[in-house]
């Protein structure tokens, strides 16, 4: 082997042994895509001539620069790509994110207008229960008022049309008729009604428990032997020896008796 082969082979041994750094470098990027490098063809060494080491020198830099511009190109490819994906995942979140807006609203109004109708129909409810009491009380009030002014007027009627003596019973309908009055309870509210009501009661059971003792007086009145009230005479009733006169008739015990004396 010549000098300048052996030069050459020398030369070829740091070549071999400086390639495998990029591989080192593309196994550690896997997951990106191969950077593409044109083949570069090894300049040839003409032989019994002298070799320029600065050529080769040049040659081998030109390499790695050439490889270097593809791995940086292939780095910016990818970030740029993996930029764009960036950005059209945050568009589609904000799209999702308006969309999700949009449709918070559109619930929110739907539920404000129900609620807006059930309390317009609970007030139009309220409006017509409190009308129909109103106009229920109304009534009962024009009732109480008719009955009130119609009954005090028969009595007054009643009394105009006979004008001759008055009975013990006509008296009583006279005295009531002048102490009824009729009732004006066309100002007054329901709790007033209540307590008028109550007074109304009251005073009826007082009437009656009056009435009550007054009839049970009478009963005692009518059962109790009067003094100074002599029974029937016997002797106008005897018969005389040889008289013709006829026996009378027996008198009556007392008025409506069905029982007779002989």
């Amino acid at each position: 082997m010549s000098d300048t082969e052996e030069q050459e082979y020398e030369e070829e041994q740091p070549e071999a042994a400086e390639e495998p750094e990029p591989v080192a470098e593309r196994e550690e990027e896997r997951p990106k895509p191969r950077p593409v490098v044109p083949p570069l063809i090894p300049p040839k060494i003409p032989e019994g001539e002298r070799v320029d080491f600065d050529d080769i020198h040049r040659k081998r830099m030109e390499k790695d620069l050439l490889e270097l511009q593809t791995l940086i190109d292939v780095h910016f490819e990818q970030r740029k790509k993996e930029e764009e994906e960036l950005i059209a995942l945050k568009e589609r979140i904000e799209r999702r994110r308006a969309e999700r807006a949009e449709q918070q609203r559109f619930r929110t109004e739907k539920e404000r207008e129900r609620q807006a109708k059930l309390a317009e129909e609970k007030m139009r409810k309220e409006e017509e229960e409190a009308k129909k009491r109103a106009e229920d009380d109304a009534k009962k009030k024009k009732v109480l008022s008719n009955m009130g002014a119609h009954f005090g007027g028969y009595l007054v009627k009643a009394e105009q049309k006979r004008g001759k003596r008055q009975t013990g019973r006509e008296m009583k309908l006279r005295i009531l008729s002048e102490r009824k009055k009729p009732l004006n309870i066309d100002h007054m509210g329901e709790d007033q009604l209540r307590e008028k009501a109550q007074e109304l009661s009251d005073w009826i059971h007082q009437l009656e428990s009056e009435k009550f003792d007054l009839m049970e007086k009478l009963k005692q009145q009518k059962y109790e032997p009067e003094g100074g009230r002599e029974g029937p005479s016997w002797r106008s009733l005897e018969v005389r020896p040889g008289s013709q006169e006829p026996e009378p008739e027996p008198e009556p015990l007392g008025h409506g008796s069905h029982l007779w004396l002989k």
